[in-house]
């Protein structure tokens, strides 16, 4: 890293880092729009989503670069669970994948939030595990083969399975959040406490 880079405090607002973040939460409307407009299934959509989901990692990449920040922290995950929710329920609205998986990951996604909430307001960070990288891809594949015009006449057997493996591993990581929280919240060292990072994803 040069002299001249930038490297921004954990309070810092205005970072290229959150840029990435917000430019995430404005494409949300975008995309559902689009996939209510034109259908599940288009180059354009593939397109796009490839460019939304791989901008999460690049932000990560970007943050740890020029530094991460607390608004980071919360912004980066938030604009995950947006754009992700906001193309399965626009999904769920054409018909082309059923409403209860949906259901079931926003229930986890929101009260994993509530708790993230709760749990910084007592000075807990709870560290990101492996398995909530796994489902975050999960989620993400799910999604782009709903787009993917070859796996448009069959959902019910690709998109469909996939997206109900998702579900599982999606509820399975909030139960394993669930569990390690109540040590961090009984008085727990955490190793991210007093750190700025990535949080629950």
């Amino acid at each position: 890293m040069s002299d001249r880079d930038t490297i921004f405090g954990p309070s810092a607002l205005m970072t290229p880092a959150n840029a990435l973040t917000l430019a995430r939460l404005l494409a949300s409307p975008l995309m559902v729009a689009l996939v209510v407009a034109t259908g599940p299934s288009s180059w354009l959509l593939v397109g796009l989503w490839f460019i939304c989901s791989s901008s999460d990692g690049l932000d990560g990449l970007v943050a740890r670069r020029y530094g991460a920040t607390r608004s980071g922290a919360f912004l980066d995950p938030l604009a995950d669970k947006c754009i992700v929710l906001g193309v399965l329920a626009a999904l769920a609205a054409i018909g082309e994948v059923s409403w209860l998986p949906v259901i079931l990951i926003a229930a986890r996604e929101v009260s994993m939030s509530v708790f993230r909430s709760y749990a910084a307001r007592r000075g807990v960070s709870v560290p990101a595990r492996t398995t909530a990288k796994v489902k975050t891809l999960l989620q993400d594949v799910v999604i782009g083969l709903a787009f993917l015009p070859p796996v448009g006449l069959h959902h019910a057997r690709v998109v469909g399975w996939v997206l109900w493996l998702v579900v599982a591993v999606t509820l399975w990581t909030g139960f394993e959040y669930l569990r390690d929280s109540r040590k961090l919240l009984a008085g727990a060292q955490s190793p991210t406490r007093g750190n700025v990072g990535r949080h629950v994803a």
